[in-house]
């Protein structure tokens, strides 16, 4: 069966930093024979959670609006990247508004008591989070890892890495830093190859 991978990017910035390493990460996933798609976020209108408790019944969000087709593609893939830059300290907007729509999923796991994947066939899903920050003060990641971990948590996928890179501001930065990319590439291959973290 063939593994399918989606990749999110988050940045409202088109073809940014972490924009470059996500498609360096799926393009590895496509030479290794997967099935791929990316999603520019910033090209879907949705909004952030009302906090309504209108999932806690049904274990899916009642807004309709295009959340609704990200989360269609976000389950239906086997590998997920995550590919968002640090705002403030924290993960961008257009991510964080997406990852808080994922509290149906809290109610489909801790209230509704079922899993959020279903189907016998379906193959362990696994991911990882790739993410650029301008600055390099200590801490920059640690909010946007914690949101990340959560959100993959929620979506039933094992998290493989964290690849985050600091002092990387300016579009197209990141072109300079080749380990980044070789990185990028690496843990696209090895979310094809299914294998587990590295060490």
């Amino acid at each position: 069966m063939t593994i399918s991978c989606l990749a999110l990017a988050c940045s409202p910035r088109k073809n940014g930093n972490t924009a470059i390493l996500a498609k360096r990460a799926l393009d590895a996933c496509a030479a290794a024979g997967c099935t791929t798609d990316y999603l520019y976020l910033a090209g879907y209108n949705y909004r952030p959670c009302q906090a309504c408790g209108g999932c806690n019944k049904t274990g899916r969000c009642v807004i309709d609006d295009d959340a609704r087709v990200i989360y269609e593609k976000i389950l239906a893939a086997d590998r997920l990247i995550v590919a968002a830059p640090i705002f403030s300290m924290g993960i961008c907007a257009q991510a964080k508004m997406l990852i808080d729509r994922a509290q149906q999923f809290w109610a489909t796991k801790y209230l509704l008591k079922r899993n959020v994947i279903t189907g016998n066939n379906r193959t362990p899903r696994k991911g990882i989070f790739i993410s650029c920050a301008g600055t390099t003060l200590p801490g920059v990641f640690t909010g946007a890892q914690r949101v990340v971990q959560y959100f993959f948590k929620m979506l039933e996928v094992e998290l493989l890495a964290q690849l985050c890179f600091d002092g990387v501001d300016d579009k197209g930065d990141i072109l300079k830093h080749q380990h980044a990319l070789e990185q990028a590439a690496a843990y696209g291959r090895m979310l094809a190859a299914g294998r587990p973290r590295m060490q």
